[in-house]
C-alpha cells in the first residue's frame, strides 16, 4: 500500500511547480487545439460528420443551436457587479460562499454558518457575485469555439473573441488575474481557497480559444495577450495562499485544482508542468481519495453525495485526459491494494445504470445520470470496457451531448 505524507510533500511540489512554470511561456500555436477532448478525437469527429455520420450530426446540430443563442449575448465582465470587493477594485473577481447563511443566534447575522449542500440566494446574487457570470464566459467561449471549429463560420469565431476579450484583455472591462475574493464567508474572511473551484471556467476558456487559431477574429497578437494573462493568473495559483489551500484540499477542491493547472500549464505550452501535475495525483489524490472498493468517503460525507461523487469523478477524467496529451497515463495507474479512477467508476455503476439501484447515502438534491455520462464515455474508451458504453447507449438522448464529439467511440 502507498505511503502518503501529503504535508511533506505539499511544500516540495509547490517549489517544483514553480521551477518548472519559470521558462517563457511558447509561440502562438498555429494549428486549432482543444486539451478537453481525447487527443485526435475532434478532427475524428469533423471527418465522420463530414462522411455523413447521423450520431455524430446529432451533436454537431445541438452544438449549433446552442451557439447561436450565444450570438446574441452581450460579454458578461467582472465589473458588472455593484458591490465592490475589498479592494474597492471591481476588477477583481469576488463570489460569496454558496453554502453559508446568516446565524440566527446572532442579532447582525454574523459570522455566516455552514448549511452543506443549501444554496444561499445571497451568493447568486449578481450585484454581489461574479460566480454566474464566470460560468456564462466559459460556457459561451467553449461552446463557440467549438462551433467554428466544425464549421469554420466567422461569426462564431467573432462572438468567442469578444466574449474573450471583454472577460480577459479590455482595459475597461477585464479581470484581475487573481481569485483574492472568492467564495467569502461574511463576518470571518474576505475570500478563500475554496472559492478558487469557480475559477475552472477560466481553464475552460483558455483552452476553448485554442480552437480559434487561423481565425481572423482573433490574431495572434490577440492569442499572446491572453496567454500572458494566463500565465500570470497560473503563477498566481502556484504561489498564493489560497492556491496553497486549495492544493491541499483532499476531496474535489483539489482534484479540480490539479485540473485547472494542468489545463493551463498545457495552453501556455508547459506540458512539462502539466504532466508533473498529472503524475502528482497519482499519490495525492487517486491513493487518498478512492478506497479499495471504489468509495470516495470524503465525498460521501457530504450532503449531496451522490452528485459529489460523480463530480470527483468527472474531475478525475479529465485530468486523465489532460494526462493523455501531456503523456501520463492516469487512467491505468493502479495502487498495490488496488484503488483507481476505475474502481471509482465501478462502484458508481449500479447506481446510474437502468434500472438503476438506490441510492444508500444521503442526497438532498434530486440527481441526475446525465453528468455521468461523459466520464463513461471516456472510461470506455480509455480501458476498452464496451460495458461502460453499454450504459451511454441506454441513456435516450445521449447521441446529442457535445461529449460525442469530444470522445469519439
Amino acid at each position: 500500500m502507498i505511503r502518503i505524507h501529503p504535508r511533506k510533500c505539499a511544500g516540495a511540489l509547490l517549489v517544483l511547480l514553480i521551477l518548472l512554470f519559470i521558462p517563457a511561456v511558447r509561440a502562438v500555436e498555429t494549428a486549432p487545439r482543444f486539451f478537453a477532448a481525447k487527443p485526435g478525437a475532434l478532427a475524428k469527429a469533423r471527418e465522420r460528420i463530414a462522411g455523413g455520420d447521423k450520431d455524430l450530426t446529432k451533436a454537431l446540430n445541438k452544438l449549433i443551436k446552442d451557439a447561436d443563442k450565444g450570438l446574441a449575448e452581450n460579454p458578461p465582465s467582472v465589473v458588472e457587479k455593484t458591490k465592490a470587493p475589498p479592494s474597492g477594485d471591481k476588477h477583481d473577481y469576488m463570489s460569496l460562499a454558496p453554502y453559508f447563511w446568516p446565524d440566527p443566534k446572532s442579532k447582525s447575522g454574523l459570522p455566516y454558518i455552514r448549511h452543506d449542500g443549501k444554496v444561499n440566494p445571497e451568493s447568486r446574487d449578481p450585484g454581489a457575485n461574479d460566480s454566474l457570470r464566470i460560468a456564462l464566459m466559459g460556457g459561451s467561449i467553449e461552446t463557440l469555439a467549438l462551433a467554428y471549429y466544425f464549421t469554420g463560420k466567422e461569426d462564431y469565431a467573432a462572438q468567442a473573441a469578444k466574449v474573450a476579450r471583454a472577460w480577459f484583455l479590455d482595459p475597461a472591462t477585464r479581470m484581475n488575474p487573481n481569485f483574492k475574493y472568492a467564495q467569502a464567508v461574511l463576518g470571518k474572511n474576505d475570500g478563500r481557497g475554496t472559492g478558487i473551484l469557480e475559477a475552472r471556467h477560466i481553464a475552460i476558456a483558455a483552452d476553448a480559444m485554442g480552437l480559434l487559431a487561423g481565425s481572423a477574429a482573433w490574431t495572434p497578437k490577440d492569442q499572446e495577450a491572453m496567454k500572458a494573462w494566463e500565465a500570470t493568473f497560473l503563477q498566481w495559483l502556484l504561489t498564493s495562499n489560497s492556491g496553497r489551500d486549495e492544493h491541499a484540499a483532499k476531496n474535489n477542491h483539489g482534484s479540480w485544482f490539479d485540473v485547472q493547472t494542468a489545463r493551463l500549464a498545457l495552453c501556455i505550452g508547459k506540458t512539462d508542468l502539466a504532466a508533473r501535475i498529472v503524475k502528482e495525483a497519482m499519490r495525492n489524490r487517486i491513493a487518498v481519495q478512492i478506497e479499495k472498493d471504489g468509495r470516495q468517503p470524503l465525498e460521501l460525507g457530504r450532503t449531496k453525495s451522490f452528485s459529489y461523487s460523480c463530480f470527483n469523478l468527472e474531475a478525475l477524467s479529465e485530468l486523465a485526459t489532460l494526462g493523455e496529451h501531456a503523456g501520463v497515463d492516469l487512467w491505468g495507474f493502479v495502487t498495490s491494494d488496488g484503488r483507481s479512477i476505475r474502481r471509482g467508476i465501478e462502484f458508481m455503476l449500479p447506481y446510474v445504470d437502468t434500472p438503476a439501484k438506490e441510492w444508500p447515502y444521503e442526497q438532498i438534491k434530486e440527481t441526475s445520470d446525465t453528468a455521468f455520462l461523459p466520464i463513461l464515455r471516456q472510461a470506455s474508451l480509455a480501458y476498452k470496457a464496451p460495458e461502460f458504453e453499454v450504459i451511454v447507449e441506454k441513456a435516450g438522448d445521449a447521441r446529442s451531448k457535445r461529449f460525442q464529439l469530444l470522445f469519439v467511440k
